[in-house]
């Protein structure tokens, strides 16, 4: 799975309202070890994903925010808007 793969995987289960818990922490822990690969679409479709299912992850939404904060000016508003709400 690359970056593209996981943010339109977890994306296609939040959309059908699927938690799949087991499947997600594994997803989180996976995304963690390969943060620096995801563009900005990726991080806000990912996140919207965890916060739409209301899957609890802080280590993947702590490691995020930090690389949020270094690519901010690649977000677009939609992106920057997405990312704002999962951490609501």
């Amino acid at each position: 799975f690359n970056s593209q793969d996981i943010a339109n995987t977890v994306w296609a289960y939040a959309t059908m309202n699927h938690p799949a818990l087991e499947f997600f922490t594994a997803v989180s822990n996976l995304t963690v070890l390969r943060l620096k690969m995801f563009n900005s679409q990726e991080l806000a479709n990912t996140m919207w994903a965890f916060a739409t299912l209301t899957h609890p992850a802080p280590e993947f939404f702590d490691a995020v925010s930090g690389l949020v904060v270094s690519k901010l000016n690649t977000f677009n508003s939609q992106e920057l808007a997405n990312t704002i709400w999962a951490y609501a």
